[in-house]
């Protein structure tokens, strides 16, 4: 009777058991359900937006502003993108914003990097002082500096030229230099005493030792750069005056000024065609987005 009553109590546990987990699984199958279609939903809302952009790029000027909206252009007016790049000076406006994103870049990586480089391997008095100097211009806005700023470039005879543009990014940015320095003070100093050992003074351990270690860094300071030069439309709007030298972001807004009313059908076309640089660039370098989040110094 002792056995059976055993055997009794472990298949009643068991059957328990089971029930729990089939339980638990089930609820675990509803609440993946559930994330699933908050995440549907709340993507078919990110690219409404830009499904909508892509329509109305295609359509002729009198099919905009149909009600209910026409998703699927009929005609669709592939010409219209012709149009598009033709107002903007034939892609000039392209070129030129490429030509200071492609400074703006280099000029970030190497006076961010440099300077982040200083504050975190080399013991200088005031270091630790002048690095919260540097922190305070997180608290400035833009435009509180652009006042000085026209007046400097001014009298430097720089107003509608690229370098108001270009030189300020090989100042440094405050952001970059604490990332760069929190970066590097994760790398051991004992790299540094054996680079020494081997004759490499401050510099050749930043060239040979630091920066190789530093390519998600280098990474997320160029995305970040690429985007902010790239949709940069307050500083061109100060400081170019010249239509042939404005950027895609400062181009855009003469489709409204020239036409006199808005085409929506051709601004559409062109904001995505500037916008499709960034898509790129995300789907190509979205490794670096996310090894910034848990950006280290030394991997393994």
């Amino acid at each position: 009777m002792g056995v059976v009553s055993t055997e009794s109590t472990e298949s009643s546990y068991s059957s328990t058991r089971a029930k729990r987990l089939s339980s638990k699984k089930l609820q675990d199958n509803i609440l993946k359900t559930l994330y699933t279609c908050i995440m549907v939903i709340g993507s078919l809302f990110v690219l409404a937006p830009i499904v909508w952009m892509l329509s109305t790029s295609l359509k002729n000027d009198g099919a905009v502003m149909i009600m209910p909206p026409q998703w699927i252009p009929n005609p669709v007016h592939w010409r219209n993108y012709i149009d598009a790049i033709d107002f903007l000076d034939k892609g000039v406006v392209f070129g030129n914003t490429l030509f200071i994103v492609a400074l703006s870049i280099v000029g970030q990586l190497f006076a961010s990097t440099l300077a982040g480089f200083g504050f975190a391997r080399i013991q200088v008095p005031g270091r630790d002082l002048l690095f919260l100097l540097v922190l305070t211009g997180f608290m400035l806005p833009v435009q509180v500096t652009l006042i000085p700023q026209f007046i400097l470039f001014s009298k430097f005879g720089w107003i509608d030229t690229y370098y108001p543009l270009i030189i300020p990014e090989f100042m440094g940015a405050p952001f970059f230099i604490f990332l760069t320095r929190q970066f590097f003070l994760s790398i051991p100093l004992e790299m540094d005493e054996a680079a020494r050992v081997d004759g490499c003074g401050y510099f050749g351990i930043y060239m040979r030792i630091v920066l190789p270690l530093s390519k998600p860094l280098l990474g997320i300071i160029s995305i970040q750069t690429f985007m902010h030069a790239w949709n940069d439309f307050l500083r061109p709007l100060i400081f170019l005056h010249t239509s042939t030298k404005y950027t895609i972001a400062l181009a855009l807004q003469n489709f409204t000024a020239d036409y006199g009313m808005t085409p929506w059908h051709l601004l559409m076309a062109a904001t995505l065609t500037a916008l499709l640089p960034c898509i790129v660039l995300f789907f190509v370098a979205q490794r670096y987005f996310i090894q910034g989040i848990v950006i280290s110094g030394v991997k393994g």
